[in-house]
């Protein structure tokens, strides 16, 4: 070794003893823990609905939580005698037998009253040395990024990482027990039973619709399709707005906001710009034709009205980006910002066609859609929200005698079908019949055509061609094209039918 290495040996050496740290843990606060637990079982409830077991740091201590809860919720005891049948009777702590081990956290045991404590404690060092994990694999990537992982798609990746770690405090997803499905189930029949309306989801605000589907379900994937002219856009919009305005927020134990009515909608609108979808919105609100403020062709009392609505308006948590073309994982990174910023409950995107998908080489479109509807169905699921996508429908429908759209006219869509949990088709008949009016108003086929055309005049079908949880049929609403809103009929003896 020659005197220059010499002289780096210590350093070196002195250099790894400080850049060596242990990851943030609390043995003493896991101890005082256990302990109150095997003195008083009631301490395992104070801290069993945030602590798990993998929030320990000491394997021996997960193991001996882990056992603890399942006897407490068998309805028996646990306490050192109990528990230490479950361990290895051979295993160590130091000089002590696991028997002399537990016996002595039960001996030193804390009061149940800190028990809590402790376990915020406990829970809080896990997450940190979850973000330590995160922020490791963040760094180990940046340096050796392989080549098909540009930036942006680590960023989006670390964004979702600590987007569940906020959200549920683990991000390792894992299996859930039978148990806790049961006692979500029953939470949201509750929830449901105290909603305005009863519905299990969240209300259209169209009162026909949600009779037929039980309003929108959190994590369903809500496909919205029809031919251009249908009014997909309108309806889409008009069942944002209503859920936006009906919002009533409610406060969390732990200080959060829940929608106890209505919801925040985030709004991602690839076709239209956002002045675009508030004219459309004020226009069915104050029932002032969009062209008419578009032109400016407006009374003074019109004008008041759009005032007053748009101060009203103000106040609704209905958020707009107005991105075009945007990729289905920067739509789910800023649906995760927007969610962990302001809450969100409803997502609509406007629509799947406009969007892309992350374009590997040789892809075609039919499996970039299908990459897109996967997507959103995941996002859904990992968001908790429902997620209304519109679609439009191939031409095949225009060469049918019968115009109504069938699921069949999704299929060239790729997975649109088998990803969604409902499939809604808008379907205007007027607009149909209003193409074949006779040129000639002698003719004899137009009295003939008039009466087809009073028939169905400001009426529209919402056809539900699938629906995972509940019925399919058709719902019968009313349409005013100048206003472009949709809303039920006054006469409701024809409302719905089912198939």
């Amino acid at each position: 070794m020659n005197d220059a290495a010499r002289k780096l040996a210590p350093l070196a050496k002195d250099q790894a003893e400080q850049h060596y740290r242990e990851a943030p843990n609390n043995l003493e606060a896991e101890q005082a823990l256990l302990g109150a637990i095997l003195v008083n079982n009631d301490a395992f409830y104070r801290v069993s609905d945030f602590l798990k077991p993998v929030h320990l740091y000491e394997p021996l201590h997960r193991r001996i939580f882990e056992i603890a809860g399942e006897i407490i919720r068998m309805g028996k005891t646990a306490n050192p005698v109990t528990v230490k049948t479950f361990l290895k009777a051979d295993e160590k702590v130091g000089d002590l037998t696991v028997a002399q081990y537990l016996a002595r956290l039960a001996a030193e045991a804390v009061s149940i009253i800190n028990a809590e404590d402790y376990g915020r404690a406990i829970y809080d060092l896990a997450l940190r040395r979850s973000l330590i994990t995160i922020g490791e694999d963040m760094v180990n990537i940046a340096y050796d990024a392989p080549l098909d992982m540009p930036p942006q798609s680590q960023i989006e990746d670390a964004e979702r990482r600590l987007f569940e770690l906020a959200e549920t405090g683990r991000y390792d997803g894992g299996f859930q027990s039978f148990n806790d499905a049961v006692a979500l189930a029953i939470d949201m029949a509750g929830q449901a039973f105290e909603r305005d309306g009863h519905l299990s989801g969240i209300s259209t605000g169209i009162h026909s619709l949600d009779g037929k589907m039980g309003g929108l379900q959190r994590s369903d994937l809500i496909i919205l399709a029809g031919r251009p002219g249908m009014g997909k856009t309108s309806l889409a919009t008009n069942i944002a707005y209503n859920i936006a305005a009906a919002y009533e927020p409610e406060v969390q134990p732990d200080g959060s906001f829940k929608a106890r009515n209505g919801g925040v909608v985030g709004f991602y609108s690839l076709e239209m710009s956002s002045e675009q979808l508030a004219t459309r919105i004020i226009s069915e609100q104050t029932e002032v034709s969009s062209s008419k403020i578009r032109r400016g062709d407006i009374s003074e009392a019109d004008f008041e009205k759009l005032v007053a609505c748009s101060q009203m308006m103000q106040k609704v948590p209905l958020y707009i980006d107005q991105t075009g073309g945007i990729s289905i994982a920067q739509l789910a990174a800023r649906a995760r910002r927007l969610k962990r910023q302001r809450g969100l409950d409803v997502l609509v995107v406007d629509y799947i066609q406009l969007m892309t998908g992350s374009k590997k080489s040789g892809e075609n479109r039919v499996q970039e859609i299908t990459e897109i509807t996967t997507g959103l169905k995941a996002l859904g699921k990992e968001l908790n929200v429902p997620i209304i996508a519109l679609s439009q429908l191939s031409r095949a429908v225009e060469s049918r005698e019968d115009k109504r759209p069938q699921l069949s006219d999704l299929r060239e869509s790729g997975s649109i079908e088998q990803d969604a949990d409902v499939v809604l088709f808008v379907f205007r008949e007027e607009y149909y019949v209003k193409n074949m009016e006779p040129r000639d108003e002698f003719d004899p086929k137009y009295e003939e055509w008039k009466m087809q055309m009073e028939k169905v005049k400001g009426t529209a079908d919402v056809i539900i061609a699938k629906q995972r949880h509940g019925p399919t049929g058709t719902v019968k609403l009313a349409f005013q094209s100048e206003f472009t809103r949709f809303s039920d009929l006054a006469d409701p003896s024809f409302t719905q039918y089912e198939h």
